[in-house]
């Protein structure tokens, strides 16, 4: 039977512990890939779904599905037999509808957190799957799933020439933007972070079950992913995080509460956060006091400013220490440039 199964792993009242299980969905084996797709209930409607590229939450429920973010591109299919083997198991407890045949899980929206290919690989795909829910006559959209970003996001999309099919379909400009009415009840709402990781970055907050998905903002697995060259900076970075800490309420002693959903890595809570956002303002103070004591990037790499947290955050090959370091420097010269103007 463990050919059938699909990884799925519990989340405690405590963010911090996960219990491993596993939970024997029909009809999937022949969509297994080597790396399973893993669902991890959160809270609520909402659910954290890993191993298709960066974190995709999800709320599932009676007005259909909703995806922040859509994983890497090829990981479609794969989402797509997740979401509805969820979908059947919540509505029919894993057993067909009587009168034969799945229940059709109506996919409404994908909101994009980044332009990151992590997190739009999918969109043309799951687009080309998805169908119109209870909300899209709201937004006069015609027909088709809708794809909501900030309007950076759409730019950098085009600029790297990705699939038009898989552009959003409705952006927003301002600090904020929330869907117009309840979703699988709840009230969901969009809030750009400028000049974090990159200049179109946004976090997913669901009111009601109080999960907030941070994008590549927080990420448990590595240093933040500062892109220069997208408008990313150190400074917009730990911004985010305040705004994010500011968002969260623990339970009891920094634990538990709001929940969050990283690009990588487990389900999160403040502590985790608080954790993460400290490190990363000690390593931009610890650049920043090198730096005006006139030592070079390269003299600054050398002497490792990250050395406390690189055995947790220094792993990725795709993104070390060097390279965060290079992007704390870099961006710390631009912002005291600007401010000499």
């Amino acid at each position: 039977m463990a050919g059938n199964s699909l990884n799925v792993v519990i989340g405690s009242r405590f963010a911090c512990i996960l219990l491993a299980a596993t939970l024997i969905f029909p009809g999937l084996s022949h969509a297994q890939p080597a790396q399973a797709i893993r669902i991890v209930p959160v809270r609520g409607n909402v659910y954290l779904l890993s191993g298709a590229g960066a974190n995709i939450a999800l709320s599932v429920g009676p007005e259909g599905a909703l995806l922040v973010d859509s994983g890497a591109e090829g990981s479609s299919s794969r989402v797509l037999a997740a979401v509805r083997e969820l979908n059947l198991s919540i509505s029919t407890g894993g057993k067909p509808e009587a009168g034969g045949g799945d229940p059709v899980l109506s996919i409404a929206y994908v909101l994009n957190t980044s332009a990151r290919p992590d997190h739009v690989g999918g969109n043309s795909a799951i687009a080309a799957d998805g169908r119109p829910g209870v909300n899209l006559s709201d937004f006069g959209a015609g027909g088709g799933l809708s794809i909501f970003a900030h309007e950076l996001v759409l730019q950098h999309m085009s600029d790297a020439k990705l699939p038009s099919s898989g552009y959003p379909t409705l952006t927003f400009v301002g600090a904020a933007m929330k869907l117009s009415r309840w979703f699988n009840g709840e009230g969901i709402e969009m809030f750009h972070m400028p000049a974090a990781v990159t200049d179109g970055d946004s976090i997913v907050h669901f009111r009601g079950s109080d999960v907030i998905s941070t994008g590549d903002i927080f990420d448990l697995t590595r240093y933040p992913m500062i892109g220069v060259k997208d408008g990313g900076s150190i400074q917009g970075e730990i911004a985010a995080l305040n705004r994010l800490l500011d968002l969260v309420i623990p339970d009891d002693r920094s634990e538990g509460g709001t929940l969050l959903i990283p690009s990588r890595g487990r389900i999160c809570d403040v502590a985790d956060l608080a954790y993460y956002r400290n490190m990363v303002t000690e390593v931009r103070d610890r650049v920043q006091a090198m730096a005006r004591k006139g030592l070079t990037l390269e003299q600054i790499q050398k002497a490792r400013p990250t050395e406390d947290w690189d055995p947790r955050f220094g792993k990725d090959p795709s993104w070390t220490p060097a390279q965060f370091v290079e992007s704390v420097f870099t961006t710390l010269k631009q912002d005291a440039g600007h401010a000499s103007k």
